[in-house]
């Protein structure tokens, strides 16, 4: 943009102002700073803001704060720049330095995804001697911090400014990985890494993931960033509106978000979205970060390297010559950045080893037994497959099933085999039982199950 255009736009915001406030935008500047301290505190109560604190459990009481700083200015040349950067890979948990960054940029250009940024390893080429400082800084701040952090930096003519760091959000795979790393290096005790994992985030391993044989047949119809791991299937929908009514209305089970780029606006629906698909933006941008931060499958920038048009309005995409409007089936893959033009079918999540390895560490730190809600045997066979028999708290007409089941598992026998005949009448026939089922599972479950609860560890 030119300077007249910048004065053009200057205009057109002042008058936007006027015309919501009542009066001329004000001139003083200390009357300006007033002015954007009290939008950030009027900020807190906006229906994006309360619905992230539900989200991440944030109490309202809480409340916010403003931090005044001098400005730094990445927009006034070549030698100039804007980025965000983690101090290790937020999708994976490797350790590597990973973020992005636009020459002649400011602000929020990074995040907006209104440009795609170039990857900070690039950086060592065009500003070498900064790029050397920056790692040193990063390396400094994740000893310090003994976490892996979210930085973010503007070079002003050369010169790096490091406007703040934070422990950065991750996916689940990532928290894992950190946690046992950060043990492993000597950084954290085992204690503090079963701290450093949220209890929801472990819920995400257990999503299905695209099944293999479906995956292979399936037709990739283009690529974009794997910005959050996982897999996602569902009904398109192109607004954060729709997706929230499409789902609670039910005319939708599953959709996924497709857009331009998101904004914090969106957070609704992506909320409901079992994936998100961007045209524009990077791993840094809104909807990389905010996918990965509520553990939902997002592939960014899919606008980058494919042909791309996307009408909003008209509720069209297309990519690579393959269009789509409002309620056809996609699958993105958020591991590999992988789009496909169908439904692609999903399988059970298997096991993971530095899950396994966690669950250890929470096990031999633990004062009670860890248990869950087991509401249907469903969720029972899933936990007992693949993790821990003794992780369960049966409850409703699901008890007698769920303990008696683990009953006999507990003296040897082959639950697959046993239930293979009952199971689909089970799962769907609901607290309304088939009377056959019910009566064997309770008489042999019974009579197991009342010495194989001091063997297994089990609470029923």
């Amino acid at each position: 943009m030119t300077a007249e255009d910048l004065k053009e736009l200057v205009g057109v915001f002042k008058k936007i102002y006027e015309e919501n406030e009542g009066k001329p935008f004000p001139q003083d500047p200390r009357d300006q700073l007033i002015e954007a301290v009290k939008a950030v505190f009027r900020s807190w109560d906006n229906p994006r803001a309360n619905v992230y604190r539900k989200m991440n459990e944030i109490p309202y009481e809480w409340g916010t704060a403003v931090n005044v700083q001098q400005m730094a200015f990445g927009n006034s040349g070549d030698r100039s720049g804007t980025g965000v950067a983690f101090t290790r890979d937020p999708a994976t948990g490797a350790k590597k330095l990973m973020g992005e960054y636009l020459i002649n940029a400011q602000g929020e250009d990074v995040v907006a995804g209104v440009r795609t940024p170039s990857p900070i390893s690039h950086l060592k080429d065009q500003m070498p001697e900064v790029y050397d400082q920056f790692v040193e800084i990063a390396t400094r701040l994740e000893n310090y911090f003994r976490d892996m952090q979210d930085m973010e930096f503007t070079i002003e003519d050369g010169h790096l400014y490091m406007l703040q760091t934070r422990n950065g959000k991750r996916t689940a795979q990532a928290a894992l990985q950190i946690a046992c790393d950060l043990v492993d290096e000597g950084m954290i005790t085992e204690q503090e890494a079963v701290l450093r994992v949220e209890p929801k985030q472990l819920d995400t391993l257990l999503h299905p993931q695209f099944d293999a044989a479906a995956l292979k047949a399936a037709e990739v119809v283009g690529k974009g960033l794997a910005a959050s791991p996982g897999s996602a299937c569902g009904q398109i929908v192109f607004t954060a509106e729709e997706a929230e009514e499409m789902v609670k209305s039910g005319k939708m089970k599953k959709v996924v978000l497709v857009r331009l780029e998101t904004s914090p606006e969106d957070i609704v629906g992506m909320q409901v979205s079992q994936g998100i698909l961007t045209v524009r933006g990077g791993m840094t941008s809104h909807a990389a970060v905010v996918a990965r931060g509520m553990g939902t499958c997002c592939v960014s920038g899919c606008g980058n390297d494919n042909e791309v048009k996307i009408d909003e309005e008209a509720k069209t995409f297309e990519i690579n010559g393959h269009k789509f409007v409002e309620g056809d089936w996609i699958s993105i893959d958020g591991s590999t950045g992988n789009i496909y033009g169908e439904q692609v079918a999903t399988v059970a999540a298997t096991g993971n080893k530095n899950f396994n390895r966690f669950m250890g560490w929470a096990d031999a730190a633990r004062q009670l037994l860890v248990m869950t809600n087991a509401d249907n045997p469903r969720v029972s066979w899933q936990w007992t497959d693949n993790y821990y028999s003794q992780l369960f708290l049966g409850h409703s007409d699901y008890t007698v099933i769920t303990n008696a089941l683990i009953g006999l598992r507990s003296y040897g026998v082959n639950i697959a085999s046993f239930t293979n005949v009952f199971r689909n009448a089970i799962i769907d026939t609901g607290i309304v039982l088939s009377i056959l089922p019910l009566v064997i599972v309770y008489i042999f479950g019974q009579k197991f199950f009342v010495q194989g609860v001091s063997q297994s560890g089990i609470v029923g």
